[in-house]
């Protein structure tokens, strides 16, 4: 049987933290209830086999057939191909669509009233949320204004970075050590090891629910890097807990070429299983765990699980962001915020149009919490 110590921060109240070694073996990830304030510093949490087995139950491998469904699907999503290629959402009047999705700064009063007695905790994904989406993935640097931006918030605010790159890359573009970073979709969880002067004393969270794949991941890198080599433009990234296969800067007439050759690697894995993104086809364990598992996972730690006085805002632009959405707007708390230029299918609650418009967002939070604390 695996063991996984994690060691969990709470900042809620006070703002001093107490460290939580919370071992995974035959015990609870997640107990039922979470009491506040959390076990004195050292204390244990057992986690129930039963409840991580469900967190982490295998799925059904989609890979196989669907590849062409999956381009055609990205074809159709693509901004080049939105007046070619017209999904239901992008024929819908983008009037009708604001108004079911409005942008978070014409609403942001309410946004914040909705905080009124609770703690606002942050969730951001980086591409296309923070940085913009570039064609070469190693280039999508974030702004000096923008790594301003998401500083300050974090001093107002428990804040993480959820993305599916992998935890170390996405942390050395961030370079903020005072943040949670939820790396490979979340399946790679990682408190801060260095805090701010109002956060001393809090210790580091690290949680990685796939480990056991780490060898297959590598052995399906090797050989997607080796099967796509052929293709022009194509990149394999490894992010640790998961691949992602870019065809950003590939000829359109190879798309499918490329999705042949990645379903043939991965029919000798039905463990893994094939998503997509943004012009990025995406292979993940079969494990039940997401970004939505992520986020769950995440406010738990902080000591806010079931808890009525928490208002977790989650900002993305990519489908798997979509998880992180279902799970607030299932549970009627926090807000989902969809980061697009055109309208399309979302959980979110509401919108902004790009990463400068997040980073007004962000800027709005601090002014609106007053002003940073003395030292900043």
């Amino acid at each position: 049987m695996t063991k996984q110590n994690v060691i969990v921060s709470n900042v809620k109240s006070s703002g001093i933290s107490m460290e939580i070694t919370v071992a995974v073996s035959n015990s609870s990830l997640f107990t039922s209830t979470i009491q506040k304030p959390p076990p004195a510093p050292g204390g244990l949490i057992t986690i129930s086999r039963k409840k991580l087995l469900q967190k982490l139950e295998t799925g059904v491998n989609s890979g196989g057939g669907r590849i062409n469904a999956w381009v055609d699907s990205m074809r159709a999503s693509s901004p080049t191909h939105i007046k070619s290629s017209p999904s239901l959402y992008q024929n819908e009047d983008e009037t009708s669509w604001t108004l079911r999705h409005p942008s978070a700064l014409s609403m942001f009063e309410k946004i914040t009233a909705a905080s009124n007695g609770k703690q606002i905790v942050v969730f951001l994904d980086y591409d296309g949320t923070l940085s913009p989406i570039v064609e070469d993935p190693d280039q999508a640097f974030m702004s000096t204004d923008m790594r301003a931006a998401v500083k300050d918030v974090a001093k107002y605010f428990p804040t993480a970075i959820v993305s599916g790159r992998r935890r170390d890359k996405v942390y050395n573009f961030v370079k903020l050590a005072e943040l949670y970073y939820a790396g490979s979709h979340g399946m790679d969880i990682k408190g801060p090891s260095k805090f701010s002067r109002n956060k001393k004393g809090m210790n580091a969270l690290l949680f990685q629910p796939a480990s056991e794949f780490l060898p297959m991941i590598n052995e399906v890198y090797k050989a997607l890097v080796e099967a796509t080599k052929s293709t022009p433009g194509a990149k394999v990234e490894n992010n640790k807990f998961c691949i992602s296969v870019h065809f950003r800067c590939v000829d359109e007439k190879r798309w499918t070429a490329l999705g042949e050759q990645v379903r043939l690697v991965l029919n000798e894995y039905p463990q893994l299983r094939l998503t997509q993104g943004r012009k990025v086809l995406e292979i993940r364990p079969t494990i039940k765990w997401d970004k939505g598992k992520a986020l769950e996972f995440l406010l738990e730690s902080l000591g806010y699980a079931d808890c009525d006085d928490v208002l977790p805002i989650y900002i993305g632009d990519d489908r798997t962001d979509e998880d992180a959405f279902k799970v607030l707007r299932n549970q009627g708390q926090g807000f989902g915020i969809l980061v697009t230029k055109v309208p399309k299918e979302t959980n979110a609650s509401y919108s902004l149009h790009d990463p400068s418009e997040v980073m007004d967002f962000l800027r709005r939070l601090v002014t609106w919490k007053g002003p940073l604390p003395r030292g900043s």
